[in-house]
């Protein structure tokens, strides 16, 4: 029999619309996609390279690539993260392995990552993409018939007026906003009372990372959610008394097996959870499904955002994205 093989594949999707947060905007969603075949099973995992922490597609592909040699050795979950740093380019092969195991052996990925119970379907967040004021609030009311949790990208000076109109057009709809860093200290005393105000559940990563010292001691009206300052484990402790809340993304973690530790690590030190993600298909969202049951937040609404998902995909009901079947992934 030959060794296990390891294909890598970049692809690109098209965003319905633009996709703009504090940091830029973004047209198109580039991943890569990581194979694993051996024998008649095949497992696949998806990563979307994000610039923010130094990755490029290019780079991305290159990584994966090196571990060939590794794979086709017989390189499993547990080696492989010793082989390779947290990051996209584990996360794909990661899930690809996850998923493999999961058609070598006829268990359900949810089964072999020890889930209690088969998983149900989850509520996502639904993103609005940063704007002026009345195109946000336009997209609000177009969103909110269907999507009934509203996460808003923010970018700093004019955010109240920003969340007033998204209010105002979705009274009705749970709100989250997310700053991506984009804010100072000072936007953060002047917004968050008016926040609160408007109802908004979440404030995600409102400082740049590596700033979060100075958000100890803050009495905050609207919960804090650590994005960018948390990626795996390791630094996980000194956040507590400055996020309540915190966001798990299999890209930061570089994959599932990471991703079920931290959640695990997080919840005994008493963080909220959600699970979110890049903007990427479903075959990105399927294993962050598992990660995301019994989460305070899912925000898994990548596939909503392209103009095409790809197929297979995840089946999504609205606002519910139900628990992937197994010829999606796991």
């Amino acid at each position: 029999m030959s060794p296990p093989r390891l294909t890598v594949r970049r692809e690109d999707f098209p965003i319905r619309g633009v996709f703009r947060i504090a940091r830029g905007a973004r047209t198109t969603a580039e991943v890569v996609v990581a194979t694993v075949t051996d024998g008649p099973h095949t497992g696949r995992g998806e990563c979307v390279p994000y610039r923010r922490y130094g990755e490029t597609v290019e780079g991305v592909a290159a990584a994966l690539a090196g571990m060939a040699g590794a794979v086709a050795a017989g390189l499993d979950r547990a080696g492989l993260q010793t082989l390779m740093p947290p990051g996209a380019a584990r996360n794909a092969l990661d899930c690809a392995l996850w998923d493999l195991e999961a058609k070598r052996t006829g268990v359900p990925a949810w089964r072999l990552a020890g889930l209690a119970e088969e998983p149900c379907p989850l509520l996502t967040c639904f993103t609005l993409s940063v704007d002026e004021p009345g195109a946000m609030a336009a997209a609000a009311a177009a969103a909110a018939p269907r999507h009934p949790l509203l996460k808003t990208k923010l970018t700093g000076d004019g955010d109240v007026e920003r969340v007033r109109a998204v209010r105002a057009a979705a009274p009705a709809a749970r709100l989250v906003v997310d700053a991506n860093e984009a804010w100072s200290l000072d936007h953060l005393y002047r917004f968050a009372p008016e926040m609160a105000a408007l109802g908004v559940e979440l404030i995600e990563q409102p400082l740049p990372a590596g700033e979060d010292e100075a958000l100890r001691g803050i009495n905050c009206p609207v919960p804090l959610g650590a994005d960018e300052s948390v990626h795996g484990c390791g630094g996980l402790e000194r956040l507590a008394g400055l996020y309540q809340v915190v966001n798990i993304k299999l890209d930061k973690t570089g994959g599932l097996t990471e991703a079920l530790a931290l959640k695990a690590a997080a919840e005994a030190l008493g963080f909220g959870i959600m699970v979110g993600c890049m903007v990427g298909t479903s075959l990105a969202m399927a294993p962050a499904v598992l990660v995301g049951q019994n989460a305070r937040f899912t925000d898994l609404d990548g596939p909503l955002l392209l103009a095409q998902d790809r197929e297979p995909g995840l089946r999504y009901d609205g606002a519910l994205v139900h628990p992937p079947e197994p010829e999606v992934w796991g």
